[in-house]
């Protein structure tokens, strides 16, 4: 007789005419499946170039617009810039004081590639990249999901050395290809491959239709529990196709050529949030149905125009690299901390997502099984210093959260090189000490599960993380 266990276990699959959805572990079928304690591990890393407002501390924008919060560990204040972060305020960790040495000399606009890496690839000449800390969990985990990583970024591609489109790297150091189109991300975790297929699918209303008649009889077999499971989670795929369909039109339509000194609208800014909220979603949905553990999503690429450059459209502002060179400029200061605020937002929905939706493979919520981090390698206009970097998740995994920790030495107010505005700033001299972000690294893949005690040429983790 066919055990529950072998009739579905949780890798299987919903299969529709042309539609494949990966299912959530469901308890009724776990009979000889036994799910890890906590559940499962996941890792996110979300990039965006161009670094963070840091005016210094006479002007006035200071107060507002500044990104690193102000105070302590546990009393830190929160500016308008993240302060769309405080409802998550004890679900999150904000870090100042760590980069990667090898790089510290770069001009940000060339140091984008050895975020997740480490690596001295260096601001001109031979260039050499090692593996990403996604990629090293992904070789960990990967043969126990349908895929061992999903790697996107709004540009796509992989760009070229020192100008990377994605945050991803294999084991030899090469970069591998980020996706970036909604549709071809959705098709990749859920429709099956072919012609005829993608014929039936293109026909159908709803990638869902296509599905009723086989959740019915599949759902007659669950427990509550996984009913609820199962129906959160073909709700959260039928919201993403309806969000996929608005995308579409935005990421299909060729960026317009902007002067990126000027604030006026040239795209429809409603266009770029749902297809910044629908990357997101597919990251959602594709943790939600463990079709991988580790991901990363890269907003652009340094010194570059592009996709990118429309998402900072959608707070009504011009081209995002150019906010950067801009801050001088009456409200320079707002304009890019506003587009910061918006980047923490979208990322905050994210993290509350997950918060909301019950373990369906463990104890607690996603989030506790997720450690999700938001960056940049650049600080103050292309300083490869004192890297912007939010956490959130993983209490699970140990990390305790409400917290804004600082490293290093002499710079604990972070104004040392704020207010650069031009090349000098990021060439001159900078007396503060900062730790290395590898050792952060250590202790991340420490906790995924990973057995090392090095990551990008540094040994030993990170204390207080």
């Amino acid at each position: 007789m066919e055990t529950k266990a072998a009739a579905l276990n949780r890798r299987s699959f919903l299969q529709g005419t042309g539609i494949a959805l990966s299912l959530p572990w469901l308890e009724t079928f776990a009979a000889g499946n036994t799910a890890p304690d906590n559940g499962p591990k996941r890792f996110l890393s979300v990039y965006h170039p161009d670094g963070v407002g840091l005016p210094v501390k006479d002007d006035p924008a200071w107060r507002d617009w500044s990104w690193f919060p102000r105070g302590g560990e546990r009393d830190f204040e929160l500016t308008k810039v993240l302060d769309v972060l405080e409802p998550l305020r004890s679900d999150i960790t904000i870090y100042s004081g760590l980069s990667h040495p090898a790089v510290r000399q770069v001009h940000g606009h060339s140091n984008a590639d050895q975020y997740l890496t480490g690596a001295a690839t260096g601001g001109h000449g031979a260039y050499k990249n090692s593996i990403s800390l996604d990629q090293v969990y992904a070789e960990h985990i990967g043969d126990q999901t349908r895929y061992a990583s999903l790697v996107m970024s709004t540009n796509g591609g992989i760009g070229a050395p020192r100008g990377a489109q994605t945050q991803s790297f294999n084991r030899e150091g090469r970069p591998i290809p980020a996706m970036n189109k909604p549709k071809q991300i959705f098709d990749m975790l859920f429709v099956t491959s072919g012609k005829a297929a993608a014929a039936r699918l293109a026909r159908s209303k709803s990638s869902l239709d296509l599905l009723i008649s086989h959740t019915r009889s599949l759902g007659r077999k669950l427990s509550g529990r996984d009913q609820q499971t199962l129906q959160q989670y073909l709700d959260a795929v039928r919201d993403t196709e309806v969000k996929l369909a608005k995308a579409q039109r935005w990421i299909d339509t060729p960026v317009p050529e902007v002067d990126s000194s000027n604030v006026v609208m040239d795209a429809d800014p409603k266009e770029a949030r749902i297809y910044f909220q629908t990357m997101y979603e597919l990251i959602y949905l594709a943790f939600l149905s463990d079709s991988t553990r580790s991901a990363t999503f890269q907003l652009g690429r340094e010194n570059g125009e592009g996709p990118h450059d429309l998402l900072s459209k959608a707070v009504g502002l011009g081209g995002a690299h150019g906010l950067t060179h801009a801050v001088k400029k009456p409200n320079g200061w707002k304009n890019l901390g506003t587009y910061n605020r918006y980047q923490a937002e979208e990322f905050g929905k994210f993290v509350k997502k997950l918060k909301d939706t019950a373990e369906p493979n463990g104890e607690g919520n996603m989030l506790d099984n997720t450690f999700a981090m938001h960056g940049s390698a650049s600080s103050s206009f292309h300083l490869s210093r004192n890297y912007p970097i939010i956490s959130a998740g993983g209490k699970n995994m140990g990390f305790e959260n409400g917290r804004y920790l600082k490293f290093g030495k002499g710079n604990e107010d972070n104004q040392a090189n704020a207010g650069i505005v031009t090349d000098a700033g990021w060439r001159g001299k900078i007396h503060a000490e900062e730790l290395p972000l590898s050792k952060m690294f250590v202790t991340v893949l420490q906790r995924l599960g990973v057995e090392t005690d090095s990551f990008g040429g540094y040994s030993g983790g990170l204390e207080r993380v």
